[in-house]
């Protein structure tokens, strides 16, 4: 799936969180990011510097950027109102694989269902695989990155042998993965190779 960062969600210090608002505040003003250039023009820092603050903003998980393609800064910001930004990475299908976002954009998402410490993104539902656990067809899940679930939590899993990721619930046998979709009309399903990339923490509603 997507590339996972290297840290959690974490805290920016004071210069840190002035060079995510002179980044959101530029975006929004000019339509595109700014470059390390114009971020060290505005803070009288040299670009060495401003490239570290970004590196470590993107181990917070507080910004993405794209190696290599000019002006691809996005900043995640943390909002007054309880919430925070985080990226939504693609559509999960229910049995297919996960149309992949080049370029993530921001999503906002309620602070209290995220925890300190840990990567999130968020991935759009396609389909009904799960409408009897409330996640609709159009709904957003919030999922945290993880590479282990117990029995009867949600997961995003990745099936190798079929090139494919779903959301189910998991449970594990002896030396095989059961598969359980929430809905009546759908028969669990059983894998051998099947790696975890992630635990559902939230769902938000399609109208959101």
């Amino acid at each position: 799936m997507q590339k996972k960062s290297s840290g959690g969600i974490g805290k920016a210090s004071k210069r840190q969180a002035e060079i995510l608002e002179f980044i959101s505040i530029f975006r929004k003003k000019n339509g595109y990011a700014p470059s390390l250039a114009e971020i060290a023009e505005n803070f009288s820092l040299s670009i060495p510097t401003v490239h570290q603050h970004v590196s470590y903003l993107r181990q917070k998980n507080l910004l993405t950027f794209e190696k290599g393609k000019r002006r691809s800064i996005q900043a995640f910001n943390i909002h007054k109102a309880g919430t925070i930004e985080i990226p939504l990475m693609g559509l999960i299908a229910a049995g297919g694989p996960i149309e992949a976002i080049r370029d993530p954009r921001p999503i906002e998402v309620p602070r209290n269902m995220l925890s300190a410490g840990a990567n999130y993104y968020a991935l759009k539902i396609a389909g009904t695989s799960m409408i009897e656990d409330g996640i609709f067809d159009g709904d957003i899940i919030v999922v945290r990155e993880q590479s282990t679930v117990d029995d009867g939590e949600k997961a995003v899993a990745y099936l190798p042998d079929k090139d494919a990721v779903t959301l189910k619930r998991i449970y594990h046998e002896k030396n095989r993965i059961k598969l359980v979709p929430a809905n009546k009309k759908m028969k669990p399903f059983y894998e051998r190779n099947v790696e975890i990339q992630g635990k559902m923490v939230g769902v938000l509603r399609k109208e959101i």
